[in-house]
């Protein structure tokens, strides 16, 4: 008698800050012709708490393995969602904030040299008590996207979304990576999240590394390997850890 045929796992992309769900754009276009199930929440940027909830329903309405891919902040949140979600199989980090239990964004950030990011940022006030930060259009090639052709990074620039200040600083409870595989694309050209961060925290959290000569818009830059990266964590979920 044969055993069931695993159920495919599902691919949910959450995006960073400054952006917007299109940055997965090449992965997505990769991730189909695969055959792959993929959804791309929007990623509200309003708090760690408010953003991991909005993932986590997503995955609970899904019914099926998920595979969770965060991008830059988009990773703290799905460390901080993934915690007690047992239908989350995997998780892939793509330049992106694997935090600890009580640790902020901020605490990896000042941990290590400063980004570009620290001197190239507009903070604005909300009409409550927070305030919300923009990366200035002049330096967001330099910062974010200068390995992607200039009319990209221009629109990239014009279309970007800030993150509420409070999200930076907000603390992540216990992380989903200390008890689900992970995998981890180091950006060893990134301007925003130090790659020495990024080493640190794939190595803290063991993952499978794949190290990428790019941008911090690695997503867009490097969409075959991100792909390559979620397929092999999508086939280990499977039991084929050659990838599917």
């Amino acid at each position: 008698m044969h055993s069931p045929t695993p159920v495919p796992p599902t691919v949910v992309l959450v995006h960073g800050a400054f952006t917007d769900a299109s940055s997965w754009a090449g992965v997505i276009g990769l991730l189909h012709a695969a055959e792959v199930t993929v959804h791309a929440p929007a990623n509200p940027l309003r708090g760690l708490e408010h953003d991991a909830a909005c993932v986590r329903s997503l995955v609970r309405d899904l019914g099926t393995p998920v595979v969770l891919v965060g991008h830059g902040y988009g990773g703290a949140v799905i460390t901080h969602a993934a915690g007690d979600a047992d239908q989350v199989v995997a998780l892939c980090y793509v330049a992106a904030f694997g935090l600890d239990a009580g640790e902020c964004v901020l605490d990896i950030t000042n941990r290590f040299a400063p980004s570009r990011l620290a001197d190239a940022t507009i903070t604005t006030a909300l009409s409550g008590p927070d305030s919300e930060v923009y990366i200035r259009a002049e330096r967001f090639r330099e910062v974010y996207a200068d390995d992607l052709p200039p009319a990209v990074e221009q629109a990239l620039s014009a279309a970007q979304r800030p993150i509420a200040s409070g999200a930076l600083t907000d603390r992540s409870g216990s992380p989903a990576w200390a008890s689900k595989p992970s995998w981890y694309a180091i950006a060893t050209a990134d301007r925003m999240l130090n790659p020495a961060a990024q080493r640190f925290m794939a190595q803290r959290m063991a993952a499978t590394e794949y190290v990428l000569d790019a941008s911090h818009a690695v997503p867009l830059s490097r969409p075959d390997a991100v792909v390559a990266m979620i397929r092999e964590a999508t086939g280990h979920a499977m039991g084929t850890p050659g990838g599917v």
